[in-house]
Formats: structure tokens, C-alpha cells, sequence
């Protein structure tokens, strides 16, 4: 399974090394920013599954870095700060932060909150009944698929592979997280399996439609985005 990427935003250098150890302990794949403005560039920038945000930060103090990325992300955010106010705690969490967690804290109950939230965000998007991607659409409920009214004939394993895909557009995926998530840890075969699969989408998609949704990101993998037109 792909580890889940979290950014900790935190000036205080003690701190940030304590919640990576920690974290990167239980599983997590850790970036970490020491300055608003740097914190901001990497939230935008590294797509994390979350973001760990301290409040008083230099250049940029954190209200203003959730702010900010609220306008182009609904990652999930975690306050993590000795400002402990309720005119703190309500800032933050009227600027978008999905928590709110005052120094000092027990890494246990951090760790609690983490696993809630990102469990509760990867529901919310697989519950997420039609996935779109302009006149591409993806019904999880009656498993399906159309490119505008027209049904495309998708066997169980290449509509699992473009749900994926969807799910997480405009995100490099490597063979290996496609690999793993779509057939599963038990699977031994080779991994080109993974490309023989995306040529059945291009095929039924892209080449049958005129369009070009799924993308080869060179060393990486592949990426599904809206269409270039």
C-alpha cells in the first residue's frame, strides 16, 4: 500500500525531528517545512494525504499559510500550536483546518487524530458516488463508465485501475502504488501487467474517443488529468 504523505509545517527544529521519528515509526512518509512560506510552496506543490501546521511561523504565520491553501486544496490540515485561545482555535478552524492540537501534547492522542482524519477523508472519496473528469464520468454505485452518454465496456479490472486513476488525478502514480492498489499485495506476476492495462484504457478511452486523459510521467509512472485540449 502507498505509504500517506504528511507535511509538517513547524519552525521549531526539536519538534518537527520528534514528529518525524514519530511518525515515519508508524508508517508515514514525512516532508517537513520550517517557514510559512516554504510550508505553503510544498503544500501546493507535493500533493500530501496531510498537513501538520504549527500557527507562529516566520515569513508566513500559519492561519494565513491555511488560507491560502484552502483556495487550491481540501487536504486535510492539523493545527499544532502553543496559541491556545478560543480566538485562536476558531481562526483556525474558520480559515479550513480540519483539527486543532495545543503544545504540549501526548504523540498518542496526535497520533489518534491523524489516523481519524485521513480514515474519514479516504471514505469520503470512496464513498464518492460519480467520479468526473469532463465528459468522462465513473459510477462507483451501478459500475460504470460513459464518455458523455456513450457506456464504455470495462472489464471489473480495468475500471478498478481508471478508479484509481480518478481518484487520484493529476498525481503521479508509480507502477509499483498501482500495482498495489489495484491488484493487490498478494499479486507476483510482473509489473508490466501495469502497462498492458493502461494500453486497454488508452485504447477504449483516449484513441476511441480523440482525447488524452491518461499521460506517461517519464521514471515515474502515469497520470490521469483533464483532457488537453
Amino acid at each position: 500500500m502507498k505509504k500517506k504523505h504528511i507535511l509538517i509545517i513547524e519552525d521549531e527544529v526539536k519538534i518537527s525531528r520528534f514528529l518525524q521519528l514519530e511518525l515515519e515509526y508508524e508508517g508515514y512518509m514525512i516532508t517537513q517545512a520550517y517557514d510559512g512560506r516554504d510550508g505553503l510552496e510544498k503544500a501546493l506543490n507535493t500533493n500530501p494525504d496531510m498537513i501538520i501546521l504549527d500557527i507562529m511561523l516566520p515569513g508566513l504565520n500559519g492561519i494565513e499559510v491555511c488560507r491560502r491553501i484552502r483556495r487550491e486544496s481540501d487536504v486535510p490540515i492539523i493545527m499544532l500550536t502553543a496559541k491556545d485561545t478560543t480566538m485562536d482555535i476558531v481562526m483556525g478552524l474558520d480559515m479550513g483546518a480540519n483539527d486543532y492540537v495545543t503544545k504540549p501534547f501526548a504523540i498518542e492522542v496526535l497520533l489518534a487524530r491523524i489516523r481519524v482524519i485521513l480514515k474519514n477523508n479516504h471514505d469520503n472519496v470512496l464513498d464518492t458516488k460519480v467520479l468526473t473528469l469532463k465528459k468522462l464520468s465513473l459510477n462507483n454505485e451501478q459500475h460504470t463508465v460513459k464518455f458523455n452518454n456513450d457506456v464504455i465496456d470495462l472489464t471489473k479490472t480495468e475500471f478498478d485501475l481508471l478508479k484509481y486513476l480518478m481518484i487520484n488525478k493529476n498525481i503521479a502514480l508509480s507502477r509499483d502504488q498501482i500495482l498495489n492498489e489495484v491488484w493487490g499485495y498478494d499479486y507476483t506476476g510482473d509489473t508490466n501487467i501495469v502497462d498492458v492495462y493502461i494500453r486497454y484504457l488508452r485504447a477504449k478511452i483516449d484513441s476511441h474517443y480523440n482525447v488524452k486523459y491518461i499521460h506517461t510521467i517519464r521514471g515515474i509512472g502515469y497520470m490521469i488529468k483533464d483532457e488537453e485540449e
